[in-house]
C-alpha cells in the first residue's frame, strides 16, 4: 500500500478526482481522522471535511508512476 496526501477543496476538483482514479482498477481509500471511505465514491467524499488535506491510500504492492502522475493535480 502507498499513501499520499491530497487536497480536494472544490466541487470541480472532487468530480475530476473521482473521474481520474476511476480509470484504474486498483482500490483507493480516503482516510480523514477516524473515517475511511472508498475514494471512488463521490457521495462518500462529500461526507468528509474537505477544507483539510486528506490521506489517500492506494492498494498497490509497488509504486506505480502512471497513478502518481495522474494524482499530481490533487497532491497537497
Amino acid at each position: 500500500m502507498q499513501s499520499v496526501t491530497i487536497s480536494l477543496n472544490s466541487i470541480e476538483k472532487v468530480k475530476s478526482f473521482v473521474s481520474t482514479i476511476s480509470q484504474f482498477d486498483n482500490d483507493f481509500d480516503l482516510v480523514s481522522g477516524r473515517y475511511k471511505i472508498d475514494a471512488k465514491s463521490i457521495m462518500g467524499i462529500f461526507s468528509l471535511d474537505l477544507s483539510r488535506p486528506i490521506e489517500l491510500r492506494i492498494h498497490i504492492d509497488e509504486p506505480n508512476e502512471e497513478i502518481l502522475n495522474a494524482l499530481k493535480p490533487y497532491l497537497a
